[in-house]
């Protein structure tokens, strides 16, 4: 049974990793310091006896006994709301946390794992975005505290690869959605499914012709698991391809809500990326890779998650 170590796996993203890791037979084991990540996004594997929750801050050394075959980095605030409040946290999460993983990976002779974002392209100048494509970042703007450690990130895993012949894996990750995002999570569509299931206004920003792609979260998982089974170690775009503005996006999710609440608009905020589109080619040649969910059948399927949710909270910040 192979043995997979993902940090933030209790967060969004890294608990659907481990649930489809322990579906593909591995045995897991999850490291989080539940900064941003909740032990109810695995509390259903627990009884399963095939994951092992470890509570740990990666800005720290890690060490884990026994054997690894694979070291899946996801320990990261990732949304805006959460990077500009723990802007130092997220650098050295960028930073420290991606060495010491990759320490890790190097002395159990593991298969490592990054995943890097979509942010290293910033505020791209062509559309769709391919891998090839270096970027357009502010690097001392208000989104640079993540954008650069995602990019730093890339670096240092390449460094390890190169110096050390580490097989690395480097996931670029695009908008991804889905059930156990958290309500205050301060992305587009959290904001959008709390507002109009609260009976609020839909808050939009700026005129809402700016672009993003979004990719049902079982999609994503499944796309990461294929990449981390693949021997392609220079970074892959993960995402889907279909781009809607931010304003039709609104109008969707009030439709697959049944809401009534009307769509207000305020100011863009600085250095929002214009257009966010993934180039999947390479996805598709080497890892016969695409997402299969179309936007309104993912969203559908959110939407009871985020009633739950809410009830559930009692309008406490969740």
């Amino acid at each position: 049974m192979a043995r997979a170590l993902v940090t933030g796996g209790a967060g969004f993203l890294g608990s659907h990793l481990c649930d489809l890791l322990i579906a593909e037979g591995h045995e897991v084991v999850c490291l989080d310091n539940l900064l941003t990540g909740r032990l109810q996004n695995i509390e259903h594997l627990m009884p399963q006896g095939r994951i092992r929750f470890i509570q740990h801050d990666v800005t720290k050394p890690i060490e884990v006994d026994g054997p690894l075959d694979y070291v899946l980095d996801l320990a990261s605030p990732a949304s805006p709301r959460d990077y500009m409040m723990h802007p130092i946290h997220t650098l050295k999460v960028g930073a420290l946390g991606t060495y010491h993983a990759l320490g890790l990976a190097k002395a159990k002779g593991a298969v490592f794992l990054v995943a890097s974002s979509s942010e290293v392209y910033g505020d791209p100048e062509v559309n769709p975005q391919p891998e090839s494509y270096w970027g357009h970042v502010n690097p001392v703007g208000p989104r640079s505290v993540y954008d650069e450690a995602k990019r730093y990130a890339e670096a240092i895993t390449m460094a390890y690869h190169h110096a050390h012949q580490l097989e690395v894996r480097i996931a670029r990750i695009f908008n991804t959605y889905g059930p156990r995002m958290r309500l205050n999570d301060g992305r587009a569509l959290p904001n959008f499914m709390t507002q109009a299931l609260g009976g609020q206004s839909l808050t939009v920003y700026g005129d809402g012709s700016h672009t993003r792609s979004f990719c049902y979260v079982s999609d994503l998982v499944r796309g990461i698991y294929r990449l981390l089974l693949s021997g392609e170690n220079a970074p892959v775009n993960l995402g889907n391809p279909d781009e809607v503005t931010i304003l039709q996006l609104a109008r969707e999710v009030i439709e697959v809500t049944g809401s009534r609440s009307e769509i207000i608009f305020q100011a863009l905020p600085q250095d929002d990326p214009k257009v966010r589109r993934p180039d999947i080619t390479k996805a598709k040649r080497l890892l016969n890779w695409e997402p299969g969910v179309p936007r309104l059948e993912g969203l559908k399927h959110t939407v009871p998650y985020f009633q739950t949710s809410l009830t559930s909270s009692k309008g406490v910040e969740y």
